[in-house]
């Protein structure tokens, strides 16, 4: 059963996993027997976990995929997705003081807020991809230099397209806050914005982005969280309160073991995952599986190596002045990160 985060979040309760098994029919009710349903309850006392996770994030399809196939079954876990909408603030504060046991976001939101000193590890990841940059070709912003002078729509003015496009930005050479201006309007809008002529380009997360392309014409991508060096970068974290990053690393462990093994079946069957997540989206299966298949579930990263992107991620926030001056990257990385797989 779901339940809403806390009284003051912004949080919708979702189907319950009976009821989400039901919804995908068949097809998740045959891959839970495919992992060995009756070994799992003969497995002994699942471990409740309350799980927050944004329903609205393709990108996240790994969640309902680990429930769906009973791969949180598989590692003894019985989980309680939440589904969160409010501000990253509020989402590691609720896991900080263990109201949530974990949360699954993008690290462009979540470094900042960590810089704060929330009680939140990061002890895996899920997928690479998700935010793209696009140009509007009739305003002439078919590059990133042609972007100077010009207004960048985006959905939230601390979004993670803002954030990590900022980062690209100064690296090419063009300034974030003085070469470009950003404007926020509804996300269901930005195309519209462009089209209007109140701003030139679009940074924005799929499957909106992708939405928004089939219906405005002239769109041109200029860049994608997955560009020249970051290539091989995770965008996704799997975060758990410190308190269970300390005194039951057996359990977070295993929720990042089920993150994990979800993220690669989604990467090896971007159909059948885009069914198993359909229920919670508008967007027709073709498009999300289309969208799946863009992104780099392979790669999530945990231990040593996540630890280094997270420093990486902190030198580049440092650059554009999200992170404070005095913040050293490296112990950031140390006091953020948690080994538990290792």
């Amino acid at each position: 059963m779901t339940t809403p985060l806390n009284a003051s979040a912004s949080s919708i309760i979702l189907p319950s996993r009976r009821r989400l098994l039901r919804s995908v029919g068949a097809l998740g009710l045959s891959a839970v027997a495919g992992v060995g349903a009756s070994q799992v309850l003969a497995a002994g006392k699942l471990r409740p976990i309350k799980l927050a996770w944004n329903a609205n994030a393709v990108c996240l399809a790994p969640v309902p995929v680990a429930i769906t196939r009973g791969i949180f079954e598989k590692n003894g876990l019985d989980v309680e997705l939440i589904n969160y909408t409010g501000s990253t603030d509020q989402l590691l504060e609720s896991i900080a003081t263990s109201k949530a046991d974990a949360g699954l976001g993008m690290i462009h939101r979540w470094i900042k807020p960590l810089e704060s000193g929330f009680d939140v590890k990061l002890v895996s990841s899920s997928h690479g991809g998700c935010t793209r940059l696009v140009g509007y070709g009739p305003a002439g912003v078919t590059s990133l230099q042609k972007l100077k002078g010009k207004t960048i729509a985006v959905s939230d003015l601390n979004s993670p397209g803002k954030n990590f496009f900022s980062v690209l930005f100064t690296k090419a050479g063009i300034d974030p806050e003085k070469d470009v201006t950003w404007r926020q309007f509804p996300g269901d809008l930005l195309g519209v914005a462009v089209e209007k002529g109140e701003a030139h380009a679009i940074a924005d997360g799929d499957p909106n982005l992708f939405v928004i392309e089939r219906k405005t014409k002239g769109l041109i991508e200029l860049a994608t969280n997955l560009s020249g060096e970051y290539a091989d970068k995770t965008c996704c974290v799997l975060g758990v309160s410190g308190k269970l990053a300390r005194e039951d690393r057996a359990t977070a462990a295993a929720l990042a073991r089920s993150i994990n093994e979800a993220s690669d079946f989604v990467a090896s069957n971007p159909n059948e995952a885009a069914k198993i997540y359909s229920p919670y989206s508008k967007v027709s299966v073709d498009d999300l599986r289309t969208v799946l298949g863009t992104l780099t579930h392979k790669h999530h990263p945990s231990g040593v190596a996540l630890k280094k992107e997270i420093e990486f991620f902190a030198r580049d926030f440092k650059l554009v002045g999200v992170l404070k001056p005095t913040t050293d990257p490296v112990r950031f990385a140390e006091f953020v990160h948690a080994d538990v797989l290792s």
